[in-house]
Order: structure tokens, then C-alpha cells, then sequence
């Protein structure tokens, strides 16, 4: 059996007891600790194509990730007996979810910690055109089993926003969505004669879950540098500046 529980904030630890043959996938190098009741019973073994099990949706899935920008290294960690290990990723905050069966989470690759063998792995295009860094494309990990944890990445503490219960819109900047869980959000423009002369508000596109759309989104206190080079200065429209510091 596996757990995933966030340690400190800032760490994953995984906890295998009655492990031997059990096995995780988690971002390559993110290894930082971790102890065994008898002598080491877990390696690390680079994943060269892909999480899924069957060799051809494992090149498919290779070709895919490389093609939207979905790029995802990955290490596998293989048990062998009962054992605690720590992970981490340059003192990111850690957020853990337990998806339930046939539940599917929509991360960025770049924040995706961990997840067990019960995810089933995939990318999945949103819609057409590059308007964000990585485009218009989600990596998703969908439960298939009662131990299908994820564990993703945020720069800062999450802000957590649902409209599950209370019916509400929610919008969103696509370069701080982390992830979201339930519908898929539509995509919304603002591109004006404003954005041709440097005068663009810095927020041309957003994400949005009007409320028949139900979901619950992570988003982080930064974002990533992207948005479409529009302006006459020369400006990304939706950029931010190149050195930020960290909110943690």
C-alpha cells in the first residue's frame, strides 16, 4: 500500500508498507531522504518514454509531450519492502490529492511532483492556437484505483478557488493555474487596438468556469512568462518580469 501525505509544506512523503513490487513515478531527481525497516529496499530507474504500461500509448505519449510543450522527466521508484521516502523539488510548496475512481486532475507537466501506478497518464489538448508558454494543452491523471495519489508543485502557497458547491464564475490567469479538478475551463480574449501600442492591461486571455461548468483550481502567486509578443514596445501581453521574487 502507498500513501502521499505533504510533510512541512514543502515535502512529499510517501509511505510504502507491504510494498514489495509496488512502485511510484516522480520527477526526476526529486529524491531528498528517505529511510527502510531492515536493509534499502527502493531504486530509482529514469523513465525513457513515458508512465504508461503498454510500449505503443508509451512512444505515442512521448511524441505528444514533446509536440505541445507537455515535456514530463521522470524517475521510477520501485519498493521492495516497507519504507518512508521524502521528496522535493527546490523548496516548492507541495500539494497532495487523493483522486477518486475515475477522477481526473488537469496539471502543468513542469508542476507535477508524483503520482502512483493507480494514475493513468495522458495529454489532452484544450483547444487550438498558442497563447500561453505551453499552449493549449494539460497533462491529466485520471484514478484508477483506491491508492491513485498525485502530488503537484506550486511556486508559493496555493490559493485554492471552487465553484463546486456555490454555483460561482471563476477566472483565472493561465500562466498561475497549477491545476483544476471537474470541468474544463473556456478560454476568453481581450485583444485590442491597445495591445498594438503598449497599452495592453496585462491580462488579455483568462481561463473560466461559469458556473455549469463545476471544478476546483489551484492557482499560485506567480506566473509563468508567456502571452503572445503583440505591442509595439515589444512587450508580452500577460508577461512578468523576468527575476520575481518567491512568496515563501
Amino acid at each position: 500500500m502507498i500513501k502521499f501525505e505533504t510533510l512541512n509544506e514543502l515535502s512529499l512523503m510517501v509511505t510504502c508498507e507491504n510494498g514489495a513490487g509496488e512502485y511510484i513515478f516522480t520527477k526526476a531527481g526529486a529524491f531528498i531522504g528517505g529511510e527502510c525497516f531492515g536493509a534499502k529496499n527502493f531504486k530509482f530507474t529514469k523513465v525513457m518514454l513515458g508512465p504508461q504500461e503498454n510500449i505503443g500509448r508509451a512512444i505515442l505519449g512521448q511524441i505528444a509531450r514533446r509536440v505541445t510543450g507537455e515535456n514530463l522527466p521522470l524517475m521510477k521508484v520501485e519498493f521492495s519492502g516497507d519504507s518512508i521516502t521524502y521528496y522535493a523539488n527546490e523548496q516548492q510548496h507541495v500539494v497532495v490529492y487523493h483522486l477518486a475512481e475515475g477522477e481526473t486532475i488537469s496539471v502543468e507537466s513542469e508542476n507535477i511532483l508524483a503520482f502512483t501506478r493507480s494514475c493513468d497518464y495522458s495529454v489532452r489538448f484544450l483547444g487550438q492556437g498558442t497563447i500561453s508558454q505551453k499552449g493549449l494543452a494539460t497533462s491529466t491523471l485520471t484514478g484508477r484505483g483506491s491508492d491513485a495519489y498525485v502530488a503537484v508543485l506550486v511556486d508559493g502557497n496555493p490559493l485554492v478557488l471552487s465553484n463546486v458547491h456555490n454555483g460561482s464564475t471563476i477566472e483565472a490567469d493561465p500562466d498561475a493555474v497549477v491545476c483544476w479538478i471537474g470541468a474544463d475551463p473556456s478560454i476568453t480574449l481581450d485583444v485590442s487596438w491597445r495591445n498594438f501600442i503598449g497599452q495592453s492591461s496585462g491580462e488579455s486571455y483568462i481561463f473560466e468556469w461559469h458556473s455549469g461548468a463545476s471544478a476546483t483550481v489551484i492557482i499560485q502567486p506567480t506566473e509563468r512568462t508567456s502571452g503572445l509578443d503583440i505591442s509595439m514596445d515589444g512587450r508580452r501581453s500577460g508577461s512578468r518580469p523576468s527575476q520575481q521574487r518567491r512568496l515563501y
